[in-house]
């Protein structure tokens, strides 16, 4: 690999610690840590947004995977996922993450107790630009299309959905810009995403406010302190198509943010801590913020 990169680079966004560790070349010909972490929909990113870097080590002509389990812990909520990815020639990427979220007080307050909303994502990225890494020195970043292929399991809850308009399944767009600043150690990404998702999709997609997609933003920043320790935030703007609904704003949706330290010891496993604001969900229920602690552990290949 080109002797510039051994300078530490960044990182980023909570669960990403692994994009930006430079270190000696690896039998698979990719640096430490340059396939990322996993997002919470199962595409390497951020923890709340994917990026345009191709999961796992592969190298072109090779392939790689990896593995992922998150928990997420709030006030009233809580929200465990698990996946996998595959990355080929280091152009390709296929994922599939599973997501488990506890409704807590708002499904006791519904008639629901113990209600577990339900959600499989199917993911394909390609890079059709650019490279972080070998460009890290021109203006020119990486650029990524993806795709998420959302079904959502409500339980008893979906005719509910349902009737204010909201679909079970649905497919994003999304297309992701990676930037590698090497001398500042910082990276940067900006993802705009096509959606009518409800909290991710965990609500249906689509509603009351509107049926069609809605094009937001995503954005990760990531420092790295030293070559196996990384900070960041991360920003998602949601679509908020359940407002106002028959229950006023009781549905509406805000904005997802967070801050975030990643670590790697070696190159096969990465661990990432965070601090989440959800905002509120379901505030007709629930009013106030939903802040609490994220946790991600990956192993790499």
């Amino acid at each position: 690999m080109p002797a510039r990169f051994h300078r530490p680079s960044s990182l980023a966004a909570t669960a990403l610690l692994a994009l930006l560790i430079a270190g000696p070349a690896q039998a698979q010909g990719k640096l430490l840590l340059t396939g990322g972490v996993s997002s919470i929909d199962g595409a390497a990113g951020g923890g709340l947004t994917p990026w345009a870097l191709i999961g796992s080590y592969a190298a072109p002509g090779e392939f790689g995977a990896t593995a992922f389990a998150t928990r997420v812990h709030t006030q009233d909520y809580g929200l465990t996922v698990y996946g996998a990815a595959l990355g080929l020639h280091d152009r390709f990427e296929l994922s599939l993450a599973r997501q488990d979220f506890s409704t807590g007080p708002t499904g006791t307050a519904l008639g629901l107790p113990g209600l577990h909303l339900k959600q499989d994502i199917f993911g394909a990225k390609w890079r059709i630009a650019g490279d972080a890494i070998l460009d890290s020195d021109r203006w020119m970043p990486q650029l990524s299309l993806g795709l998420e292929h959302k079904r959502s399991h409500a339980g008893d809850l979906a005719p509910t959905l349902a009737s204010l308009g909201a679909r079970a399944n649905d497919t994003e767009l999304y297309l992701s810009a990676t930037k590698l600043l090497l001398r500042q150690s910082t990276l940067l990404n900006l993802t705009l995403r096509a959606t009518r998702a409800n909290q991710n999709g965990l609500l249906g997609f689509g509603g009351t406010a509107s049926s069609r997609f809605s094009l937001r933003p995503e954005l990760s920043m990531a420092y790295l302190v030293n070559r196996r320790l990384a900070v960041g935030v991360e920003y998602r703007a949601k679509p908020d198509k359940l407002n106002p609904s028959a229950l006023g704003a009781g549905l509406a949706e805000q904005d997802w943010k967070d801050l975030f330290i990643a670590w790697a010891p070696s190159k096969q496993f990465s661990l990432t801590a965070a601090y989440v604001d959800l905002g509120a969900i379901v505030p007709g229920v629930v009013p106030r913020r939903q802040t609490g602690l994220y946790l991600s552990a990956q192993i790499a290949y």
